[in-house]
């Protein structure tokens, strides 16, 4: 799989301002040898610009960057003059929804918490519309089959070239939620067992049973975006019925928010029934559903 357009111009603005910094250059400096105004350069290392070949190579000149690490920045800045399939969708979703796909897309991992949902990226496109049309208060009738494209394009990269790993821990609540009506519900249950189980090598699902001994907040959901690059930290991505927002710790300001929702996770897995007791639960759910027809 290419490299990300999203990932690739994160990556080249961080590793400029990591190194700008390590040398203890001013943004000043820079602004007046490239011969750019500070508005200019403030877009640039906040990702919303890229700078031209020629601009670059003299940034990369000012900043002692050696050759091997000149190439890999060359090739992240033409990586980032790509667009991505999100873009088609930018009259739609906000800015930051448009990073964040193109960010999960170039993921190699995704860690994902659900209390009462089910993994946007485990869900049939029937059971995707029952739930965008269910959310008519905040999804415009006229948007949902874009919605529903929208998902279902996301959900190929558990199935490209170089599939990314998903993790998912959910709350029985979200296995009882009839969006769409029962019958509804029973197939999104087969289908995502079914998914779950056929691609044992790169997707786990646990359940938190509603008998488990302690409890975690209802109505969160957040993913954790893992990265094959070393220049890349952990970054999530946390929403609510309104509103998301992509969460980067700033280890100089103390910022730990993404290390502790990862401690979170690792708190609901340890919660969780473990794979084979999920699934088991899931299809359980699924045959109970079907008998009360």
């Amino acid at each position: 799989m290419a490299l990300s357009p999203a990932v690739a111009r994160w990556e080249l603005a961080l590793r400029l301002r990591r190194r700008r910094l390590e040398l203890g250059i001013g943004a000043s400096v820079i602004t007046k040898a490239l011969d750019v105004s500070p508005a200019y350069w403030s877009h640039i290392e906040n990702e919303r610009n890229l700078l031209p070949k020629d601009k670059l190579e003299q940034l990369l000149d000012i900043l002692e960057i050696d050759d091997k690490e000149r190439g890999e920045l060359l090739f992240l800045r033409d990586s980032a003059k790509g667009r991505g399939w999100w873009t088609r969708y930018s009259t739609m979703f906000g800015d930051d929804v448009m990073r964040y796909y193109g960010l999960e897309w170039g993921a190699e991992c995704i860690r994902t918490y659900e209390s009462v949902l089910m993994p946007g990226l485990l869900q049939s496109e029937e059971f995707i519309r029952a739930v965008m049309v269910s959310a008519s208060a905040t999804v415009p009738a006229i948007e949902v089959d874009q919605r529903v494209e929208a998902r279902l394009q996301r959900q190929r990269r558990l199935d490209d070239d170089s599939p990314v790993r998903l993790i998912a821990v959910i709350g029985e609540a979200a296995l009882v939620q009839q969006a769409g009506g029962p019958e509804v519900l029973q197939r999104q249950l087969i289908h995502m067992a079914d998914v779950v189980e056929s691609r044992a090598d790169r997707i786990d699902l646990r359940v938190i049973p509603f008998t488990a001994s302690h409890s975690l907040p209802t109505g969160s959901t957040y993913h954790l975006l893992d990265f094959e690059s070393p220049h890349l930290p952990t970054l999530a991505w946390h929403e609510s019925a309104v509103f998301g927002q992509i969460i980067v710790d700033d280890v100089s300001r103390k910022e730990t928010k993404v290390r502790d929702l990862g401690f979170v996770h690792d708190r609901a897995q340890s919660l969780a029934l473990n794979r084979a007791d999920s699934l088991a639960l899931i299809r359980a759910c699924a045959r109970r559903l079907h008998s009360d027809k």
